[in-house]
């Protein structure tokens, strides 16, 4: 195994445990939240900010064809309302 004891401790990588344990952490709903916004705005490993940075964008995705999906079934309620009215 080869020796990192020069990498400077920001750019460290993080073993698979350690991306275990975040999806973990911020699987919790309020608190993981908290520490994903923490972590993606922190600098003292990049590898950490990237990943919880990944973890935000998958999060504004499934908000965002969450809110698709409500639209349109609500559309599609009112239609079907509507329809049922004539």
């Amino acid at each position: 195994m080869e020796e990192q004891n020069n990498i400077p401790s920001q750019y460290k990588p993080l073993s698979a445990w350690a991306y275990v344990g975040y999806n973990i952490l911020f699987a919790i709903p309020l608190v993981g939240f908290i520490c994903l916004i923490i972590f993606a705005f922190d600098s003292s490993n990049i590898n950490r900010r990237n990943y919880a940075r990944s973890f935000f964008c998958v999060y504004l995705i499934l908000v965002i064809i969450i809110v698709a999906i409500l639209v349109l079934g609500g559309a599609t309620g009112l239609a079907l309302y509507s329809g049922l009215q004539a």
